[in-house]
C-alpha cells in the first residue's frame, strides 16, 4: 500500500480572474484526520491528513465559497469525514457518497439530510476496476427516488464500451475528470469523441477537472488540455462542472491550486460562461440555496 504526498503547501491566489460570489469547487475531498476518521483497511493508497480545516484555508486563498466533497476510495464506504465536513459547512457544501448494500434506507436518508446528492462508482483499473454490476444497478435504483445522481470515474479507453450502461441510467450522471482522456492521442480519439457525443444526452454532466492529470506537458498552464475543456463546454455549457480535486491523490506532479483556478480562465474565457460553470450549474445540481 503506497503512501502519497500531501497537497501544495502554499498555493497562490488566482491571478487570471476573481471568482464570483458563491463560486463552487465541485470536486474535492477530505482525508482524515486519521485519528478521528480512519482510512479503509482495503485502501489502495494512504494519504496524509487533509481535513476540513486545511480545506477551508484553501477556499479562502482561492476565493471560493461552496464545495462538493466527493468520497474517495481511501475512506471506502465510511463517509464520516465527509459528513463532518458537510455539517461544518452549514449549507455551503454538498456531498457525493460511496455506499454499498449494507446501507439501509435510513442510512441513505441520513446522508441526504446532511447534503449528499449523489453516489460515486470507480471503474478505473488502479482503484480495483468496475464494480459488481448487479450491485451497481440495485444501488442506482435505491437512490433514484431521492433525486441523486451517479458519479462515474472511468479510464478513457473504457468509456465507449459502457454506452449501453449509460443509456439505461434512470438518473443524471457525471463523468469525472473529462474521462481521464490521454491528451497526447488528440481530440479525435475515440474515447473523447464518445464523451462529446454523450453530452448530447440531457442526463450527462462532465467535470472539466484534473488538468494536472491529463496534461502531457507537465507544469501549468496546461495548454494541451484547453481544447478538450473548451469542446466539452461548447457541447453542454449547462452541464459542466469544475473542481480542483484537492488534495490531489495519485497525481504525477502536485499542482498549485491557484494554477488550476487560473486554467479555468483559458477553458472558459467568457465571464458569463465561467460563472455558469462555477455558480449556476452546481447550484442547480446540488440544491445550493
Amino acid at each position: 500500500m503506497k503512501s502519497i504526498p500531501g497537497p501544495h503547501p502554499n498555493p497562490h491566489s488566482p491571478v487570471a480572474f476573481t471568482p464570483p460570489p458563491n463560486a463552487c469547487d465541485s470536486h474535492c475531498h477530505v482525508f482524515g484526520p486519521a485519528d478521528r476518521f480512519p482510512f479503509s483497511p482495503t485502501r489502495a493508497y494512504t494519504p496524509p491528513d487533509s481535513g476540513i480545516d486545511s480545506f477551508e484555508v484553501l477556499q479562502d486563498r482561492l476565493g471560493l465559497s461552496r464545495a462538493v466533497f466527493v468520497q474517495a476510495s481511501c475512506h471506502g464506504t465510511d463517509n464520516a469525514a465527509m459528513v463532518d465536513a458537510l455539517q461544518r459547512g452549514n449549507g455551503r457544501y454538498a456531498g457525493v457518497a460511496m455506499i454499498d448494500e449494507s446501507f439501509s434506507d435510513a442510512d441513505i436518508g441520513a446522508l441526504h439530510d446532511v447534503g449528499v446528492r449523489g453516489t460515486r462508482f470507480n471503474f478505473v483499473a488502479h482503484l480495483g476496476g468496475a464494480p459488481d454490476m448487479d450491485v451497481f444497478w440495485r444501488l442506482v435504483e435505491r437512490v433514484a427516488p431521492l433525486g441523486w445522481h451517479i458519479v462515474l470515474h472511468f479510464d478513457a479507453k473504457d468509456l465507449p464500451s459502457h454506452a449501453d450502461m449509460l443509456d439505461r441510467m434512470p438518473v443524471p450522471f457525471i463523468i469525472d475528470h473529462m474521462a481521464r482522456v490521454p491528451v497526447v492521442d488528440g481530440i479525435d480519439q475515440e474515447p473523447f469523441q464518445a464523451l462529446l457525443a454523450l453530452m448530447a444526452d440531457e442526463r450527462a454532466w462532465v467535470k472539466i477537472s484534473g488538468a494536472e492529470r491529463l496534461t502531457a506537458e507537465g507544469p501549468p498552464p496546461y495548454d494541451d488540455v484547453v481544447p478538450y475543456a473548451q469542446a466539452l463546454i461548447a457541447a453542454a455549457p449547462d452541464r459542466v462542472l469544475w473542481g480542483t480535486d484537492w488534495p490531489h491523490p495519485n497525481v504525477r506532479h502536485m499542482p498549485d491550486d491557484g494554477d488550476l483556478v487560473d486554467a479555468l480562465a483559458a477553458f472558459a474565457p467568457d465571464e458569463a460562461t465561467r460563472n455558469r460553470i462555477l455558480v449556476d450549474n452546481p447550484a442547480r445540481l446540488y440544491d445550493f440555496g
